[in-house]
């Protein structure tokens, strides 16, 4: 994310070179260290919810996406039960928080800047989720398989 913003000149007061990315590097790892300490750790001890994915494997294609994308806004309960995943919501918003802390000032327009950073970060983790329900699933050697017998 960093070359990315360093190629597009975000955060110009930055400027380039290799201080400029290394300054870019720490604002972006400022708010995905957050964001997933937070979001992972901390508050689902906190709130009892369990951060992790469950792997879906079967229905169709669409309704596993739609399982995958959920996944970042519902999570399970240390209860068993689905909840909203206020974890990963408040994680999000802790870490976009973070990262404002690091931008130049003339960057950081308002609240709006932390809104939008703790929703493409709501983003990324929905997209983690389908890379886990279509992608890593494939990788894993040991998974457990379903026989056609098997609900």
């Amino acid at each position: 994310m960093a070359g990315i913003d360093q190629a597009a000149d975000r955060w110009g007061a930055y400027g380039q070179g290799a201080q400029g990315y290394a300054k870019r590097y720490g604002a972006t790892y400022a708010n995905v260290f957050t964001s997933t300490f937070i979001g992972g750790a901390v508050m689902p001890s906190l709130l009892k919810q369990d951060s992790r994915y469950f792997y879906k494997g079967t229905g169709s294609t669409k309704s596993r996406i739609l399982y995958a994308l959920a996944s970042s806004v519902m999570c399970k309960g240390d209860n068993g039960r689905w909840q909203p995943n206020y974890s990963n919501v408040i994680g999000s918003f802790a870490g976009a928080g973070m990262q404002a802390l690091y931008l130049p000032a003339n960057d950081r327009r308002g609240s709006g800047f932390v809104v939008s950073s703790a929703l493409i970060r709501l983003g990324e983790t929905s997209l983690t989720g389908v890379l886990q329900e279509f992608v890593f699933s494939k990788l894993t050697p040991n998974r457990p398989r379903r026989s056609a017998s098997q609900p």
